[in-house]
């Protein structure tokens, strides 16, 4: 039976840094990969704000965050991964460079090791193409923030095994204690496929003019009991995410439900990106938080 004490993670962009915290947190080791030097200690002073804060709202204590950070390794030679029991990967959502992190791990790690996609949109089954062991890939679709929402999307693609899927629902629910819903691969999943056209029906009621960005996110808000609205996910999500998730279930499934609204383009193009620039449909601090 598969043990899983140490959990490698390539990439350490806001998702990248959201998992080697939270794997931290519920005691495995983690072996937190990036290009460089310089884009670790990034990651690193990152995860530390974040466990700060933490701190500030009393969630944690200082003994706490120290041994979370003790159990993270910052690595840059790939060769270390080869003790790992699972590698996750994080980078953006472009395919070939997917492939490439992919043909690299197959390289580097052992046979029985589980090989593990963040993706929210791209093919399992082309991914693990690129290795020998198409069977030990699936795909582990994690929502941001990831220590605060408690489902992962299992995707199976078409060569994952019962034994790879069986292992992974273990990983899933009795060791990171999180709900895991199992996916056949199909563009967009579950949660992006849906949360995007909500998004994408909100944008198209924002610019005919229907209702303000605020009352529509109020009307979600509150009549639904959505967290936030689907105008501030989009900005939490980064409008440049979900324009080119849209492209890519537009382009997958040839439906006009699934093509961008022009609003969309347009604020990506003026480079209002949301939580990441500070500005999207509405206004944010560096914390995040609205303004």
């Amino acid at each position: 039976m598969q043990l899983f004490k140490r959990i490698g993670v390539i990439g350490g962009g806001t998702m990248g840094q959201g998992l080697a915290e939270m794997l931290s947190a519920k005691g495995l080791d983690v072996m937190l990969v990036e290009k460089s030097r310089a884009r670790l200690d990034w990651a690193w002073e990152s995860i530390q704000i974040s466990l700060d804060k933490q701190i500030e709202k009393w969630a944690i204590t200082e003994t706490e965050k120290k041994l979370i950070l003790s159990r993270i390794d910052l690595i840059v030679d790939w060769g270390e991964l080869s003790t790992c029991d699972m590698v996750i990967e994080t980078i953006t959502e472009d395919l070939a460079l997917k492939k490439k992190v992919f043909a690299q791990l197959d390289e580097v790690c052992r046979a029985e090791t589980i090989l593990a996609s963040n993706t929210s949109t791209l093919s399992l089954t082309e991914l693990a193409s690129g290795t020998e062991r198409p069977e030990r890939v699936i795909g582990m679709h994690f929502l941001h923030p990831v220590a605060k929402i408690d489902l992962v999307e299992i995707i199976r693609g078409l060569h994952t095994t019962d034994e790879t899927f069986r292992q992974t629902k273990k990983f899933v629910e009795e060791v990171i204690q999180k709900q895991g819903i199992l996916v056949y691969e199909s563009p967009g999943f579950v949660t992006t496929r849906l949360i995007c056209v909500l998004i994408n029906e909100a944008l198209h009621t924002m610019s005919e003019g229907v209702a303000s960005a605020e009352d529509i996110d109020a009307a979600m808000r509150i009549g639904y009991d959505f967290h936030h609205g689907p105008l501030e996910m989009a900005d939490r999500f980064g409008l440049d995410a979900v324009l080119a998730a849209m492209e890519r279930m537009f382009r997958e499934f040839g439906e006009i439900k699934y093509r961008p609204s022009f609003l969309l383009k347009k604020m990506v193009r003026g480079g209002k990106l949301g939580v990441k620039t500070g500005e999207g449909f509405f206004m944010y601090d560096k914390d995040g938080d609205r303004q």
